[in-house]
């Protein structure tokens, strides 16, 4: 048990080079290819923890369940059958970095409470200017799309419905799968 936790975090130290501030991560999805750039400069702490389910493997074969047009496109913590993703730890509430809830910016999703990002992210569609912090926490942007915008306003228009089996609104009725998220060699 001990050398297979001391294995993940060796591969993840290896996979993640410390001195790439400005990591790149591929995410083949079934309606294409999106291509974001991390802030680890502003946001260290979040980039880290989205980085190390990258690296595991763990956003593999997930889906985007909350997709409201104009807003944002939800995703990370399911499969297509709507089996609940492992968790790893909360992280520290990183909003106030400067970084705004702009159209194609990601941002980590969160509960009420400020501290509970863990591995649910969002993009935002539009300027979600009061998803930024204020007199309360907001939700931490910790990159934006670099390539593939055309893909990410296709899945926006996806028909979506409310979900009786989740008792949720804004569930694609075709789902569409995140196949594969991938650390980009640094420079690329």
């Amino acid at each position: 048990m001990i050398a297979s936790i001391l294995l993940a975090i060796s591969s993840f130290s290896y996979a993640v080079d410390p001195t790439n501030i400005y990591p790149k991560v591929k995410l083949e999805t079934s309606m294409g290819v999106i291509i974001i750039e991390l802030d680890r400069v502003k946001a260290p702490i979040t980039v880290d923890n989205f980085l190390e389910y990258v690296v595991k493997g763990e956003y593999n074969n997930t889906i985007f369940h909350r997709i409201i047009d104009d807003f944002i496109v939800q995703g990370g913590a399911y499969d297509a059958k709507f089996t609940a993703k492992k968790l790893g730890k909360s992280i520290v509430n990183e909003s106030g970095n400067g970084l705004k809830n702009e159209v194609g910016t990601i941002a980590m999703a969160k509960e009420n409470r400020p501290h509970t990002a863990n591995r649910q992210f969002f993009f935002n569609l539009a300027d979600n200017t009061t998803l930024d912090p204020g007199r309360k926490w907001g939700y931490a942007v910790f990159g934006a799309i670099v390539e593939g915008e055309e893909v990410l306003a296709a899945i926006a228009k996806v028909p979506t419905d409310y979900n009786e089996a989740m008792a949720w609104n804004d569930v694609p009725l075709k789902p569409v799968t995140l196949i594969k998220a991938t650390l980009l060699p640094a420079g690329d």
